[in-house]
């Protein structure tokens, strides 16, 4: 199990402990975060479980696809530590990576 906290559109914060192999957005939606609302199930068909990484763990993740980046740039709160949680798999490298919920388009 790796431990990340997430931080939900309020600014609130909880740790969440996640099975290694579910993505990110499995994990967020799994421990009950509602607003991430993850339409496609993780298909990636829609930008609804986009989040921000910590910084400090952008180097950790996997490339950006071409199609996560276009779905991306459909949303007006995209960012430079933009991602779709669907994309991002779990592993003891994420192990205290911090994401916050983007705002809803």
């Amino acid at each position: 199990m790796t431990s990340i906290t997430i931080i939900d559109r309020s600014g609130g914060e909880r740790s969440i402990s996640a099975q290694d192999g579910v993505s990110l957005m499995e994990a967020i939606r799994d421990n009950g975060f509602d607003e991430l609302l993850a339409l496609c199930g993780g298909c990636m068909s829609c930008a609804t479980c986009h989040i921000f990484v910590d910084e400090a763990y952008l180097d950790r993740m996997p490339a950006v696809s071409e199609d996560e980046n276009d779905l991306l740039d459909s949303s007006d709160a995209r960012q430079p530590n933009s991602r779709l949680s669907c994309q991002i798999p779990i592993g003891p490298d994420l192990e205290g990576l911090r994401a916050t919920i983007a705002p809803e388009d």
